[in-house]
């Protein structure tokens, strides 16, 4: 049984940066401090270090890796530490909880590390590796243990069941993809949607999902600075009707009510307020009920 924080004792002790060490799951998925994160730290300049990190007896990090990455940057010799006695499972079930939304680890990395600790709560399978080679044929999970399992780490991570069933099937998807994950560039969704892609088909879809996005957020910073900027006074902007009237000449009133701005923005697109698109809706339905549309 998982013991609460007040159960473990604890010492407040300066321990080298050489004899701290990552948790092995921490290592074994690739996780990293984002340079968000250690910006911020930075800024803070010697207060980060204020607050001591919290490790296991052994030395493994539980919560800080920010500041330990930064006193290793920084080329300190020493760090602050609140060393616990924690057994290996333990530690990563506190680096999981310290690392919730909005505390550093997303989503699918805390997944991640919640399904190392998928054998601790098989009890099950524990009782069959027990018995050894009388119960060889039923050493496998059933479906219900699998899916009782699959809730626990669910709760764990902070997640949906439906979410570690998702990060098992991706966690063998593209590196390129699994990299993306752990950054926050797609969602664990995202991801799974393309799970039965080629690994090059994965990366194709990816890298025009990341232009997408990338043209979809520069389109509207730069709308957004455009209606902000006021027009000179002495520019009267066209209206779409003197842009369509070739193509649609019996609709000319309602095309000289909507104004034309140009921005520079990529890709062939075209936008609308909500009140302009109200109006070339409502010629197009009284057109159809004429039928002439």
């Amino acid at each position: 049984m998982r013991r609460r924080t007040g159960d473990f004792p604890c010492q407040l002790i300066v321990r080298s940066l050489d004899e701290l060490c990552a948790h092995p799951s921490y290592i074994r998925h690739k996780l990293s401090v984002s340079a968000l994160q250690l910006s911020a730290l930075t800024e803070l300049g010697s207060l980060a270090f204020q607050q001591p990190i919290v490790i296991s007896r052994n030395g493994t990090v539980v919560d800080g890796y920010a500041r330990w990455e930064l006193a290793r940057r920084l080329g300190k010799a020493t760090i602050l530490c609140l060393a616990y006695d924690l057994t290996d499972d333990e530690a990563l079930h506190w680096l999981i909880q310290s690392h919730r939304p909005l505390r550093g680890l997303n989503a699918f990395c805390r997944t991640l590390l919640a399904q190392d600790l998928a054998p601790s709560l098989r009890p099950a399978a524990r009782a069959n590796q027990r018995i050894g080679g009388q119960s060889k044929g039923s050493s496998n999970l059933t479906e219900a243990q699998k899916v009782n399992v699959r809730s626990k780490t669910a709760t764990i991570a902070g997640v949906c069941s439906g979410n570690v069933a998702k990060v098992e099937e991706v966690s063998k998807s593209a590196p390129t993809i699994q990299e993306a994950l752990r950054l926050g560039e797609i969602t664990v969704h995202k991801a799974w949607q393309w799970r039965r892609l080629s690994h090059q088909q994965q990366i194709e879809k990816f890298e025009e999902y990341r232009s997408q996005k990338g043209t979809n957020q520069t389109s509207r910073r730069l709308i957004r600075k455009h209606v902000v900027r006021k027009l000179p006074p002495q520019l009267i902007p066209p209206r779409l009707g003197d842009l369509l009237k070739p193509l649609l000449p019996d609709r000319q009133v309602v095309l000289d009510s909507i104004l034309v701005s140009e921005i520079d923005a990529p890709g062939k697109i075209a936008y609308f307020t909500k009140e302009a698109l109200v109006s070339l809706r409502g010629t197009e339905e009284s057109i159809c009920k004429t039928g002439t549309c």
